[in-house]
């Protein structure tokens, strides 16, 4: 086996990853992208573990809003988004070689196993990728706070959370170009300064059960691959890091 950091490995890829920018639906390309990315951990001998949300096909919240749909509807919605994600992902990791299972939330069982943890944890042992879908299952939680719960519960070294930037910001880095990359926050200063990491019932969960966050762009080839290696790629939330944001620059 290579030497890595992160043995047991839970990633975070949001719909809106399975598309291109400012786009909609499933982008044959990017998934093809990611699948590379992603069979590059696997190769050398990470257990991967991926939770996808489903903004590319549905929000929940935004169609409650605008469509005459309860948000509770809108939510279900959602969670069968990420169900039609997992299922993309899965076909394309499978084209590559890497053997899958699909587990979710919400039952599928049509298309996917229904979560069983102790059955997640033997796909993994057996160096098969598990995507987990539906989220948590239940509506008004988002997939991070869906990640965050699977980490946990599989005993992952680490959540990978996947953006399209370098990791965690002071400012918007797309609105002020000076904006400075913070490498290694404490659990607290993500809450207290309310960035947008995950939100504060994922940080909380992956606080309370000492799962760090590594937040990176995917979209970088190899950035995957370094971080689970240990090199210092994005910024790492854990309970060593810095207190504060202004501790951090």
């Amino acid at each position: 086996m290579a030497d890595i950091k992160y043995h047991r490995v839970l990633l975070k890829i949001s719909g809106e990853g399975l598309c291109r920018p400012g786009g909609f639906g499933i982008d044959a390309d990017e998934l093809k992208r990611i699948g590379k990315e992603l069979k590059s951990v696997c190769e050398l001998g990470v257990q991967l573990a991926i939770v996808v949300g489903g903004g590319n096909i549905v929000r929940g919240r935004e169609i409650a809003a605008h469509g005459g749909i309860e948000e509770v509807t809108g939510h279900y919605m959602g969670m069968l988004g990420t169900v039609i994600n997992a299922l993309a992902v899965q076909d394309t990791l499978e084209l590559l070689g890497l053997n899958t299972r699909v587990q979710s939330a919400v039952a599928v069982d049509r298309v996917c196993e229904k979560f069983i943890r102790r059955r997640a944890i033997r796909h993994l042992e057996k160096g098969r990728v598990v995507i987990f879908a539906g989220g948590t299952g239940n509506p008004f939680v988002t997939t991070d706070t869906g990640a965050a719960l699977r980490a946990s519960e599989i005993g992952a070294d680490v959540l990978l959370k996947a953006t399209k930037v370098d990791g965690v910001y002071d400012r918007d880095p797309v609105q002020d170009p000076t904006a400075k990359l913070l490498d290694h926050l404490n659990y607290n200063a993500v809450i207290d300064a309310r960035l947008e990491v995950m939100d504060v019932a994922a940080i909380d969960m992956c606080q309370r059960n000492g799962v760090p966050v590594v937040v990176f762009n995917l979209k970088r080839e190899g950035n995957m691959r370094d971080v689970v290696q240990g090199k210092p790629i994005g910024t790492l939330v854990d309970s060593a890091g810095a207190e504060n944001v202004s501790a951090a620059i």
